[in-house]
């Protein structure tokens, strides 16, 4: 059963909910013990509240909300964890749900705050319960990030940060829901960003699976320079950072152990591939590609669907 969640901007909208809660019957609170009650306390921080358990706590009495368990078992003895289904919600939310105004909070500040309360080692798991939709729908969500001062300061790794920091190397996993019909194995992967000893950030595209793709990873490494980025350069929306592929030929000498030497990108990555990047919440970017070509008068095209990585905390290397 899908989870429910009703999202409140009022101290009389949640008075309200448990008022709700209290006079109904023994069968519709069943169906409500999944409900989550969200008042706005500030820009990036809400509060969630048990529906069933407060409104025992309104009456004098019941368990306290923190003794919940922190998921569900389904039938099948599949867990699904609150913490996940609050972004998968979010973005995709039931009909029923009270809609909320638009300017009483920022859509992307409340993403960080329910992506950051996923821990590390489940993170990953956002890649399987967003949908392509979802997906884009996260780029559109994130991009009012810069309508917030504090949260366009923050950044979901080290290692893209553009500071100084201790990493040297993280693997993220990747997905989008279109590669283009030349490299259909772009709709999973992995990147790799390393820091240089040069100071700046670069990265490479890994695919894998097969004996063919693996051949691919040696000789057509795909390797590509970080870049602080505005925006979009096809569209004008803000972005992060951008991932540029150029010729796929660095300038440098001090690659990560066990990575091959560069090589000239092959068609399409060689027709001015960049991938434009957002922060999404700690670990988590959302990014878009587009193929902006190398002649004069070639008029940029989205090169895949839009992409989510999420960062593999255990391969990252401290220096």
């Amino acid at each position: 059963m899908m989870e429910s969640f009703v999202c409140c901007h009022s101290c009389f909208s949640l008075l309200s909910s448990f008022q709700t809660l209290t006079n109904s019957s023994t069968k519709s609170r069943r169906s409500l013990t999944r409900r989550r009650l969200f008042t706005k306390q500030s820009s990036t921080s809400t509060l969630r509240v048990y529906g069933v358990k407060a409104a025992a706590a309104v009456g004098g009495g019941g368990a306290s909300v923190w003794d919940e368990k922190p998921f569900e078992v389904l039938r099948g003895g599949k867990i699904s964890y609150f913490d996940e289904q609050d972004v998968v919600c979010f973005l995709d939310p039931p009909k029923e749900l009270i809609p909320i105004d638009p300017h009483s909070y920022n859509p992307a500040a409340f993403l960080w705050k329910k992506i950051g309360d996923i821990p590390e080692e489940r993170r990953h798991r956002l890649l399987h319960l967003l949908n392509a939709r979802l997906v884009s729908k996260l780029w559109q969500s994130v991009g009012t990030r810069y309508e917030d001062g504090k949260l366009t300061k923050k950044t979901t790794s080290s290692i893209l940060s553009m500071g100084t920091t201790s990493i040297t190397q993280e693997q993220w996993f990747c997905k989008t829901s279109s590669g283009p019909m030349p490299v259909p194995w772009l709709n999973n992967f992995r990147k790799v960003m390393f820091r240089a000893k040069d100071g700046c950030t670069y990265g490479r595209l890994i695919v894998g699976g097969s004996l063919l793709t693996g051949v691919a990873n040696s000789f057509s490494p795909l390797y590509f320079t970080v870049t602080d980025a505005n925006e979009v350069m096809a569209t004008e929306q803000p972005c992060d950072l951008s991932y540029e592929f150029g010729d796929g030929v660095l300038d440098i000498q001090d690659y990560p152990d066990g990575f091959p030497k560069p090589a000239k990108h092959p068609w399409p990555f060689n027709d001015d591939i960049v991938i434009y990047i957002r922060h999404a919440g700690p670990g988590v970017v959302v990014g878009q590609a587009w193929q902006e070509g190398i002649e004069l008068d070639q008029l940029p095209k989205q090169f895949c669907g839009d992409i989510l990585m999420v960062k593999d905390y255990i391969s990252s290397t401290v220096e």
